[in-house]
């Protein structure tokens, strides 16, 4: 609640805890593995690696780095958010060979999970809560933006001509009218339940999961339409083909998955570039999530964004070993496992451990899902990353956070994500040393704090930006247990920004006791009417 002089966050201690309870956490396992089944296998082969690589991701993601990560109720596996990483580093470093560019990929993924591992014991995990929101959310809309562009073509049962996200988009009309029709048919009802899924209030809606009900309705199709074996056929005076190039391939046993890395060409540039998107893009997208789902889960209890990260880390190294994915805490499987009635980490090893079970007993069943289906999820996924609505909420947040956002995603769309975050990253030191922030501000941030009784006084000199929620963190989590109040002094700071109010709203969630103020908030001009809009101080 915005007052005159102050910002107050009161915590809701009514929560009630939920004790762990082996039963919900098999429920919720299987609920999730019903969701990550299909999932999984779209973004795998979104990223250019083989189908069952993606489950070989969620498996090791679920009974390994679950049960040693520090997050109790995240899902670790294969996402959305790595798939352009992924994609990029098996075309160029493939030069034409997918094959090659698939294990030389892997090569990368090991590297970059050996920094994860290093991130993590150098204790820098907590660096992710100072990433600026808008930055993030531009670079998860200019990712749903180019899934969004490759899928659709495969919904559609065309081949495209173009490579470039802006080029898939303009060829989306061109795929249309030469669709093939019932592969068309095929993502157009997968499409019709998943965006409808939604709207439908009955209890069974939200229960059976939308994948599932897409399966169900889509595979006897396929079976019906023959599928698994060459023919063509005639549709309004047009001869098309279909066959099994339209079905998910999978190899007799999950051992016959193991592929080795390719460590041939780890030490060129283009390599070292896919190292540092890996490592950096997961760290952060898995620090962001894990805090997400802390400030939704029912005990409200921090994670340990290091151990967790570790356990990624290792996750991410023994997967690549082996020829598996990228793995992160995935945001959309933790909040339906949280929705459950999740209570304990033996959830995400009860997610992985099925998936390992369905796999191993029945692979078969899993060649019977036609592609078009896949990619219409993955559409489905990126219309969510790239939804309108978070471009009309950023835009209310203010000009300069619309400016982040809108500089991230099209940087990010005609070149790539590491060029994208550092753009906008680079316009909103820009944009802060406008507004006088002072330089030390940025890399030498400050946080005075002082203890009376159970009230912690935080001052912030200068200015309280970005990564001023560091130092602001480190103070609250050395004051020990017993704060009843933590009061953050903006007297004397000449710029609020959005990240940091945004930051501390995050983190009073975690706060079962605590309440949290802000002082001379009054002082400073906001940008916009919304209540974490960055503020400047008033010109005389």
């Amino acid at each position: 609640m915005l007052e005159r002089d102050d910002l107050k966050i009161h915590n809701d201690l009514s929560t009630p805890r939920r004790s762990a309870s082996p039963a919900a956490d098999l429920k919720s396992g299987f609920l999730v593995f019903l969701i990550a089944l299909p999932l999984c296998l779209g973004i795998a082969l979104a990223s250019g690696f083989p189908p069952v690589t993606g489950i070989l991701t969620a498996i090791i993601g679920g009974t390994l780095a679950g049960l040693l990560g520090g997050a109790r109720l995240t899902i670790k596996g294969p996402a959305a958010g790595l798939i352009v990483i992924a994609l990029g580093a098996v075309q160029e470093l493939g030069q034409g060979d997918l094959a090659i560019g698939y294990r030389r990929a892997l090569a990368v993924g090991v590297v970059a999970a050996g920094i994860q591992i290093i991130f993590a014991l150098c204790r820098v995990a907590t660096a992710g809560v100072a990433m600026p929101p808008s930055i993030v959310h531009g670079m998860l809309a200019a990712i749903g933006v180019i899934i969004i562009a490759k899928q659709a073509h495969v919904v559609l049962g065309v081949k495209p001509q173009a490579e470039r996200p802006f080029g898939l988009l303009a060829e989306i009309p061109h795929s249309l009218v030469h669709a093939n029709p019932r592969i068309l048919l095929l993502g157009a009802l997968s499409l019709l339940i998943l965006f409808g899924l939604p709207l439908i209030r009955a209890g069974w809606a939200r229960a059976v999961p939308a994948p599932l009900i897409v399966l169900a309705v889509t595979v006897p199709i396929d079976l019906w339409f023959h599928l698994d074996h060459p023919h063509d056929y005639r549709f309004l005076s047009t001869t098309y083909h279909l066959g099994p190039e339209y079905l998910v391939r999978l190899p007799d046993t999950l051992l016959d998955a193991v592929a080795f890395p390719d460590f041939s060409m780890i030490l060129t540039m283009a390599s070292l570039k896919y190292v540092a998107m890996f490592a950096l893009v997961g760290t952060i997208e898995s620090t962001l999530t894990v805090l997400a789902v802390d400030s939704i889960a029912p005990r409200k209890r921090p994670s340990d964004l290091n151990r967790d990260l570790l356990a990624v880390g290792g996750g991410n190294l023994l997967s690549s070993l082996v020829g598996g994915l990228p793995m992160i805490s995935e945001i959309v499987r933790s909040r339906a496992n949280i929705d459950a009635g999740a209570t304990s980490r033996w959830s995400n090893f009860f997610h992985g451990a099925f998936l390992l079970l369905f796999v191993t007993l029945v692979p078969g069943l899993l060649q019977t899902i036609p592609l078009a289906v896949l990619a219409a999820m993955l559409v489905y996924t990126g219309t969510r990353l790239a939804s309108p609505r978070e471009l009309l909420h950023v835009g209310k947040i203010g000009l300069d956070q619309l400016a982040l956002f809108l500089t991230t995603l099209l940087v990010t769309l005609a070149t790539d994500l590491l060029m994208g975050v550092g753009a906008g990253l680079v316009l909103k030191f820009v944009l802060h040393l406008l507004r006088g922030v002072p330089v030390p501000a940025f890399f030498h941030p400050r946080a005075q704090a002082t203890r009376t009784g159970s009230v912690l006084h935080i001052r912030i000199p200068g200015a309280a930006v970005f990564p001023a929620l560091l130092p602001v963190r480190r103070a609250v989590n050395s004051a020990g247990g017993d704060i009843s109040e933590i009061v953050i002094d903006v007297e004397n700071a000449a710029v609020v920004d959005h990240t940091f109010l945004a930051g501390m709203d995050a983190m009073a969630r975690q706060w079962p006791t605590a309440t949290l103020t802000f002082l001379g908030l009054d002082r400073l001009r906001p940008v916009s009417p919304h209540p974490q809009a960055t503020r400047r101080r008033r010109r005389a």
